[in-house]
Formats: structure tokens, sequence, C-alpha cells
């Protein structure tokens, strides 16, 4: 399968917005535990009493995290499995 090159003007694929977006909307709040971990650890705890606002919550401060995990991969993915040309 041919791989393409990833488009760097698109903000989702820079490393740099993708680490800012973590740090800021993916940790928030700093001077507390973080969003994301709380609702990990509710979900993990069976998710009762949820609502749809703290799905959105999780969604939110989620996202951040998953694009990080995907713009990894895909780094790792061009690095050790060249495409052949």
């Amino acid at each position: 399968m041919e791989q393409k090159e990833l488009n760097r003007k698109m903000p989702y694929n820079s490393w740099s917005f993708v680490i800012i977006l973590t740090l800021a909307l993916g940790l928030a709040p700093l001077t507390q535990e973080p969003h994301i971990w709380g609702k990990i650890k509710w979900i993990a705890g069976g998710a009762v009493g949820m609502k749809l606002i703290d799905w959105g919550d999780f969604v939110m401060h989620g996202l951040p995290w998953i694009l990080l995990i995907r713009l990894g991969i895909i780094e790792a993915k061009n690095k050790f499995m060249p495409s052949k040309v």
C-alpha cells in the first residue's frame, strides 16, 4: 500500500499545533486534576451518572491526545516503513 506525504499546512498534521493543543486543552485545568484523567477514572468506574455533557467534555479533552497519538503513529510508520518509489 502506498503511503502519502502529510499535508503540513493542515493544523492537525503539525507537531507544534498538536502539542500546544494537547498541553492547553488536553491537560486543562493545570491547577487541579486534569479533566481527562477524572473522566477516564469515572468511565473506568462504570460511568454511573455521566450525562451527555460529561461525554462531550471527555471528547473535547481527549481529542488532542488522539491527534497526538495519531501523528506519532503516522510519523513512526513513515520512518520505519519508507514508501517504495
